[in-house]
């Protein structure tokens, strides 16, 4: 039997008649050195849906489009999957640049720095508790097919949500709050960093569509924390200024990009 999300059939059914059994305890998220403690924070149990069950119409969606995507092998849609799974928070904020139509230096924004610090371990935090709770196995486990990155690290029961998927889409939510004239292009962006999960066979489609949920229900109660706010502020301006004195993306990687989201993963396979 596949498993479903992070954990066995019988929390399965646990999920399902919730009022039947108690959850499992989280830990304190502030404990973990992030701002979202549990009173404040979303129950992602309870705000995603159950993983699609085995033999279900879904879980054979989700099989399917697994299969057909190990086509895309090396081709350049594969190669910004393997971009993509890149989570040093340098490279995720560059990684908007063709959205944001400069080059996002990090390096240069210390105040963003600082605001991406301090909600990633909150965000982590809480998906790897889901992660957990849900014990889903990934689309790779058992078969011999080509993956965009080494298994290694990933968790071979951690599928679901996407944690990929939450951090690249969390960080478009959080750019596109501080930039919101280029709202639309970024969280584009962010819909093809989830898909590039799909591409690199690490997570079943449902697990990238649930990392999207994930991130908005986190993000959400997070950009609206109080402690953050004069450093978005502050970040805000960092990211006006070095748009008047960033170079521009490279052009090739943005003609990659657009044709990823021209060609979305969630419809098209």
């Amino acid at each position: 039997m596949r498993p479903a999300f992070r954990l066995s059939a019988a929390l399965l059914l646990c999920a399902t008649v919730l009022s039947a059994c108690a959850p499992a305890a989280h830990t304190s998220a502030t404990a973990q050195g992030g701002i979202l403690p549990d009173s404040a924070a979303p129950d992602e149990r309870l705000v995603l849906a159950p993983p699609p069950a085995p033999g279900s119409a879904a879980q054979s969606d989700d099989d399917r489009v697994f299969h057909v995507t190990r086509a895309l092998k090396d081709t350049p849609r594969w190669k910004l999957a393997q971009s993509d799974a890149d989570l040093d928070p340098a490279h995720v904020v560059r990684d908007f640049s063709c959205a944001a139509g400069f080059e996002i230096d990090l390096a240069r924004a210390p105040h963003l720095a600082r605001v991406l610090e301090r909600i990633r371990h909150a965000v982590g935090h809480r998906t790897s508790d889901v992660k957990k709770y849900w014990h889903r196995t990934r689309p790779f486990v058992g078969t011999n097919l080509p993956i965009c990155t080494s298994p290694e690290g990933l968790g071979l029961n951690a599928s679901y949500p996407s944690g990929h998927t939450t951090a690249g889409y969390g960080m478009a939510l959080l750019l596109a709050h501080l930039m919101p004239e280029h709202a639309s292009t970024i969280l584009q962006r962010g819909r093809v960093f989830g898909e590039s999960r799909i591409v690199c066979g690490a997570h079943w489609k449902s697990d990238v569509q649930a990392g999207y949920l994930n991130a908005s229900s986190l993000m959400d109660v997070l950009l609206a924390r109080p402690e953050l706010q004069d450093d978005l502020a502050a970040a805000r301006q960092e990211l006006l200024a070095m748009q008047g004195t960033a170079p521009a993306p490279e052009a090739g990687t943005c003609a990659v990009e657009h044709d990823a989201a021209i060609h979305s993963l969630l419809s098209e396979p």
